[in-house]
């Protein structure tokens, strides 16, 4: 039966842990920064990149006098040596005490963990289980948000259920209004979190409050987050096609738009829909969206309003074959055809 890999989060409750933590996660700065150095001065020396087994190998027997165990030292070498692949460096940003949140990954085979509470390296922590554990516990984390709390994360290997629970064929046209508009005509929007909260943010940047600040922008963060899952959920449980629309964020950024732009959330929703419909078996695409608000998808003939000037017209009338468009569902049915063709071609 096919799995996939998910990651329970949950918040520690004792707070006199938070000092231990730190002091552990500044630990696993020193390994990284050690990791850093060795491969600069393999780099120089020899031209060479040193592998997750070369930096394993190097740092071994130093388990006892960080204080940290030697699968986590093992973890962070091997996460290392990935994100040095990953992003093609010769060498990767240093962490510091100030500059970088707390993160100390562990493995399952040596951790103990009874209902709220884990037990690593002789030391407990209670978290808040705020939703039962599914599936084998593979690997984990501890992690430190910007406000300093700590949180306890597993990684685990569930059982997909591989069915998909709807029969619905959905393009969806991503949007800034309506961040979410499906080619059945439903439509998905929350009001715009940055602008809800911009003059609270200001007043606390004007009066140099670090901590409401960081507060701030953490609830803005988690409202985005919240809404995104539950809408996404929503579409996949009545899909069995979902075709998205490819709209680029980055280039976007760059206009006056660009706070609506980052508020709307495009690459999280498209990541949340790809990993829900990959465990329910729901077929997923994405699809170059260029021009799809002003073909008509009746008679697929470019007769809707184009350009900047043009944004604000919302519903149009094909002169050609004379059927009227809401244009965000009339982009989301463009979509959905060219998704179906994908199929029809192979595409994978």
């Amino acid at each position: 039966m096919p799995s996939s890999k998910l990651t329970y989060r949950y918040r520690i409750k004792d707070s006199q842990h938070r000092s231990h933590l730190t002091r552990l996660s500044w630990a696993v700065h020193t390994v990284w920064n050690f990791c850093n150095e060795v491969q600069s001065l393999a780099w120089r020396r020899e031209r060479r990149m040193l592998s997750a087994y070369d930096l394993i190998n190097l740092t071994a027997g130093a388990s006892k006098e960080l204080g940290l165990h030697s699968d986590t030292i093992a973890e962070i070498c091997r996460e290392y040596a990935t994100r040095r692949k990953q992003f093609r460096k010769r060498r990767l940003q240093w962490r510091s005490r100030k500059g970088s949140l707390g993160w100390i990954p562990f493995k399952a085979r040596f951790l103990r963990i009874a209902d709220d509470t884990i037990t690593y390296l002789g030391r407990t922590f209670r978290f808040w289980l705020s939703r039962p554990i599914e599936g084998d516990i593979k690997t984990g984390s501890f992690t430190q948000d910007a406000r300093g709390r700590w949180y306890v994360n597993f990684q685990c290997e569930v059982e997909d259920p591989g069915e998909p629970l709807g029969d619905a064929e959905i393009g969806i046209d991503l949007g800034l209004k309506d961040q979410a508009t499906c080619s059945d005509g439903r439509k998905y929007n929350r009001e715009n979190l940055t602008r809800r909260y911009a003059d609270k943010l200001a007043m606390a940047q004007r009066a140099r409050k670090k901590k409401r600040v960081t507060a701030i922008h953490a609830k803005i963060k988690n409202a985005r987050k919240d809404w995104a899952h539950k809408k996404t959920t929503k579409i996949i449980r009545r899909a069995r096609l979902i075709v998205v629309g490819d709209v680029s964020s980055s280039k976007l950024a760059k206009t006056r738009m660009a706070k609506s732009i980052y508020d709307a959330g495009w690459h999280q929703l498209r990541a949340l829909l790809e990993y829900k419909a990959n465990r329910l078996g729901v077929l997923y695409r994405e699809v170059n969206e260029s021009g799809s608000s002003v073909r008509c998808s009746a008679c697929l003939e470019r007769t809707g309003p184009s350009g900047l000037r043009a944004l604000g017209v919302r519903e149009w009338t094909c002169r050609v074959c004379g059927v009227s468009h809401d244009r965000d569902i009339n982009a989301a049915h463009n979509i959905l055809r060219l998704g179906r063709q994908t199929l029809f071609r192979g595409i994978p």
